[in-house]
């Protein structure tokens, strides 16, 4: 693997938050220097690791399938790099957020019915809607 030139420097960070251990970034915000377009948090991989993962949001699959368009660095350095994050590093395990183009903001993504989706509802019956629409269309004969 070919050493990264990273946009800044290790003297250019500086702290702006407590220690929460380390996080997966891409290489698109550390070495490209572009904003974290999108962040998710999961469960930790390792001991020191906080579940942050950062993108910049435009990485293709082939780019996201290459381990060496990332690095794990502390959450603090990434906060160096995007300091718009820094409000969102208390979210819990499973948070996931992308910046709105339009307003530069971070819109939390949230699934459906408090993330099951719509196929895995057990009070939603297929037939009970099928039904409901054959009443609708008799009423309108």
């Amino acid at each position: 693997m070919a050493e990264k030139n990273f946009k800044l420097r290790a003297d250019q960070i500086e702290t702006l938050i407590e220690d929460m251990g380390r996080c997966f970034v891409s290489d698109m915000v550390t070495v490209e220097g572009m904003k974290v377009g999108y962040l998710y948090r999961e469960e930790a991989d390792f001991e020191d690791d906080s579940g942050w993962r950062f993108l910049s949001g435009t990485e293709s699959d082939e780019y996201m399938n290459d381990p060496d368009h990332f690095s794990i660095i502390p959450v603090n350095a990434v906060c160096n790099y995007d300091t718009d994050i820094i409000d969102l590093l208390d979210a819990e395990e499973g948070s996931e957020f992308q910046r709105d183009p339009e307003t530069n903001e971070f819109v939390e993504l949230v699934d459906d019915l408090d993330g099951e989706d719509l196929d895995d509802d057990e009070d939603f019956e297929e037939e009970d809607f099928d039904d409901e629409q054959s009443e609708e269309d008799d009423e309108d004969e």
